[in-house]
């Protein structure tokens, strides 16, 4: 067996991020783990610099980054063609990706070394545009694709469809498709559902809709989404992002399909999912900050246990 390799990257803004990723990087060649950076980021003795592409994580066995949710979303650039895991500390505001807090960096080592992690698979989305049939673009997401208006004052109009039937027309600040990971993201700040990891679907939540019937919906993980511009709209121009990373301006007319994504995005877990999905009902409940207090249980099953 050759050695083992940890990609370690850091958001490169944030000096608290980069001292992170050098304590990470120096614990894991202390513990006989080769390491890699990007080039241009940060510097660690021993550690290999790699240039920042699609080969980056390549024959890797992690990606570890140190950062929010943003810097997740980058390294899933990397790490998505390869089809290497993901694991993350969290150094931004919510990290609700991230499987480790500032303090639990030496921890989060321990069981990368100990190999004391479980991965898995996540939904992602391809996103293909079209003018009069042309192909403009294809790209991807693992959180949402939200096609939006490029003018603060003005809105978009559009038509909705799904699976190859219109549903709707509406004007508004835009639509965002996404994953169910992508739930606690933008749409969820759109008035979305929150939908548990494990749910195969696809959501579809307007942005501001001025419509009698533009409800956030859940279809099948099948489905093909479409989103097409109004050409004889005097609204302003639209655009397309990914992730908000990848962007595509949008001409009048344009369409936008959305389906399941070929490639998943592996995420790598200091514990395994809980088949009832508790563990991320506590990731919510400890993101967010939700009151609790006064939840009692299954108290009987504890006094039968004790009887």
């Amino acid at each position: 067996m050759g050695q083992r390799t940890v990609l370690v990257t850091a958001h490169i803004g944030r000096e608290n991020a980069l001292r992170s990723a050098r304590f990470v990087a120096d614990r894991l060649t202390a513990a006989g783990i080769a390491v890699r950076t990007l080039a241009g980021e940060f510097s660690s003795p021993g550690a290999h610099e790699v240039p920042a592409s699609a080969a980056a994580a390549e024959g890797a066995e992690l990606v570890l980054v140190l950062g929010g949710d943003g810097s997740l979303l980058r390294a899933a650039e990397f790490s998505r063609p390869a089809a290497v895991p993901l694991i993350g500390a969290n150094l931004g505001h919510v990290g609700f990706l991230a499987e480790a807090e500032p303090d639990g960096l030496a921890d989060l080592v321990e069981r990368v070394v100990a190999r004391d992690y479980v991965v898995e698979e996540r939904m992602t989305i391809d996103v293909t545009v079209r003018s009069n049939g042309t192909g403009l673009a294809s790209t991807w997401a693992l959180n949402e694709a939200t096609v939006e208006k490029a003018a603060r004052e003005r809105v978009i109009e559009v038509i909705i469809e799904i699976d190859g039937r219109p549903l709707s027309r509406w004007g508004g600040d835009g639509v965002v498709c996404s994953t169910p990971t992508g739930s606690t993201a933008y749409a969820f700040s759109a008035g979305g559902p929150v939908v548990w990891p494990e749910v195969e679907a696809l959501l579809m939540v307007p942005i501001s809709a001025h419509a009698l019937f533009a409800p956030p919906m859940v279809v099948s993980p099948r489905s093909v989404l479409a989103i097409e511009l109004i050409v004889a709209s005097e609204t302003s121009g639209a655009v397309l992002w990914c992730d908000g990373r990848r962007k595509v301006d949008l001409p009048p007319g344009a369409r936008v399909e959305v389906r399941r994504g070929a490639l998943p995005v592996l995420l790598a877990r200091l514990q395994a999912p809980d088949s009832r999905g508790g563990g991320f009902t506590d990731r919510l409940v400890a993101k967010f900050g939700l009151p609790v207090t006064g939840w009692r249980g299954r108290t009987w099953e504890d006094a039968g246990k004790h009887a």
